[in-house]
């Protein structure tokens, strides 16, 4: 995949994200930002805060959730972003992620 190759997907999985976390962000409390192509998505309580964005030279979307990093490569037959270890997609662990902060069932 070229640059902008990547560059077009990556936009297009962080603004699908982006809204579906806008869509979920009051029944969770929590706010997601998207801003110079990272996403933010910030807790009160408890404190806390995730970030997603592309990494253009290596060609993959990583994620930093509790205090870990996750380093998604674009997948053609799930036509997503997967962590190559699990074939979880993006949206997939952002949900599971947020799951584990709230305590409760997260739908995206």
């Amino acid at each position: 995949m070229d640059e902008q190759e990547f560059k077009n997907r990556a936009d297009e999985a962080l603004n699908s994200l982006y809204r579906k976390l806008s869509r979920a962000s009051e029944q969770y409390e929590f706010e997601p930002d998207f801003n110079s192509g990272a996403l933010a998505i910030e807790f009160d309580e408890p404190k806390a805060k995730f970030v997603i964005s592309p990494n253009t030279p290596v060609r993959q979307v990583w994620v930093s959730a509790h205090s870990k990093s996750f380093k998604l490569d674009w997948n053609d037959s799930q036509h997503a972003f997967v962590l190559p270890e699990t074939g979880q997609t993006l949206d997939s662990l952002i949900a599971e992620s947020i799951e584990k902060l709230v305590g409760e069932p997260v739908s995206l």
